[in-house]
């Protein structure tokens, strides 16, 4: 018997209320695998910057073109959600990702770098597409007081994917010797070094494009319906924009992704320099997995703790003690130092789902046009890095942290006060 269910935000319709958590079950999968591709941009920015001999700023490039799309796509992606519904488009944006995968081929046959960054804008645009339609999914598959909780604990394994990334890439990128072979340069051989961890994302995509073709996933009927209408909700507004609390979170979004990217990319160098504690690339990049992990561990804790305690009042805290646990790094020194910038992920760990699903709250038919903004300002993970770029080749990498700090000041207003109104 046809059954459905009724949230604040959405209609749920399904066979019965087990398909709703089969569809949850089944979106951790993609959780799990951008959060691991966003994460291997952290192992490829000191590998390409060795290889190509690029400072910081040109080494951020690659952050710039792979958070660049979302600026680009994620309206666009916003459209295309609403035109064939969630469940299209996230194969949509799993065809497109396994496709940017595979250009990372001839971009390392070649040793050509802006051909790595062009690669890299074509994956990110599937990505941006799988966030447009995933996100809002999840956030309207049940009870929206539950939301931040539930968009947290998918999440988590977002974070996991993120975890394991730099392990991945550190054996199969950073560890492996390279001596050139007959007929390539140096360059080029330390650049195909990228191929088959890449080759290899490219024919999971495909597999879970694939599958997710053949599943059976609950339509949320208010959000098409309300698309193919034009309705107004039941406020009376005909745009997300009009709504203070989402703009506000988009501004949230921006800075907390470019902090987040920021700190995660300057990881590997930071631990290598001499006052810190002096590690080799591949063992750096290794303890890239204590900043992530902290973030997976975070996400099931704080999925508890906000059934409990006010999202908005836990993400306020959180971004006080990142903040705080920052400015230890950029005045200390040895351990202390990198244990302080590597906690900061325990912190970061529910701000990117509680600050999505607190400026969705109460969107209505516009949920998917809001996504596609809240996405949009994903581009802050290219603009921060970069910024930070130019301040790390002009004042330090250690004194260039203090970009980050202003960011989680924004955070912690957004969440006191900022996602009330």
């Amino acid at each position: 018997m046809a059954s459905s269910f009724s949230t604040n935000t959405a209609t749920v319709t399904s066979g019965e209320n087990g398909s709703t958590r089969f569809a949850l079950v089944s979106l951790t999968s993609l959780f799990f695998m951008w959060g691991f591709i966003t994460c291997l941009n952290d192992i490829l920015i000191p590998h390409l910057k060795a290889v190509f001999s690029l400072n910081y700023t040109e080494a951020m490039l690659i952050q710039f073109c792979f958070f660049g799309a979302y600026f680009l796509v994620s309206i666009p992606a916003g459209r295309l959600v609403k035109k064939v519904g969630y469940q299209r488009g996230i194969i949509t944006g799993l065809v497109i990702a396994s496709f940017g995968c595979a250009l990372f081929y001839p971009a390392a046959s070649l040793a050509v770098y802006p051909l790595f960054l062009g690669a890299l804008f074509v994956l990110a645009s599937g990505i941006t597409i799988l966030q447009v339609a995933a996100n809002p999914y999840v956030n309207a598959l049940g009870s929206v007081d539950t939301a931040s909780s539930r968009l947290n604990l998918t999440q988590a394994f977002n974070a996991l994917g993120t975890t394991i990334a730099p392990y991945f890439g550190a054996i199969l990128i950073l560890s492996v010797a390279v001596e050139a072979q007959v007929g390539l340069t140096q360059m080029q051989a330390e650049a195909e070094v990228v191929k088959l961890p890449y080759l290899l994302l490219s024919a999971m995509l495909a597999t879970l494009a694939i599958i997710f073709s053949k599943l059976n996933l609950p339509e949320i009927k208010a959000h098409t319906e309300a698309a193919v209408e034009g309705l107004a909700d039941k406020n009376g507004k005909t745009s997300a924009s009009q709504y203070k609390h989402l703009v506000l979170g988009a501004v949230g979004i921006f800075v907390y992704v470019g902090a987040e990217v920021s700190i995660g990319s300057f990881l590997v160098n930071f631990l290598g320099e001499e006052h810190i504690v002096g590690m080799k690339e591949a063992d750096a990049a290794k303890y890239i997995a204590y900043y992530w992990g902290g973030a997976m561990v975070g996400r099931f804790i704080g999925s508890a703790v906000m059934q409990k305690i006010p999202a908005g009042t836990v993400l306020a805290f959180n971004a006080f003690m990142a903040a705080s646990l920052v400015v230890v790094a950029m005045n200390t020194s040895g351990e202390v130092a990198m244990w302080s910038i590597l906690a900061v992920g325990l912190f970061n760990s529910i701000m990117f789902p509680t600050i999505f699903s607190l400026a969705l709250r109460d969107l209505g038919p516009h949920t998917s046009q809001g996504s596609g903004f809240l996405c949009l300002a994903i581009v802050g993970g290219a603009i921060v890095p970069l910024l930070q770029g130019v301040m790390a080749d002009n004042m330090g990498i250690q004194q260039a942290f203090i970009l980050p700090v202003i960011c989680y000041g924004f955070i912690l207003y957004y969440g006191a006060k900022g996602s009330k109104l």
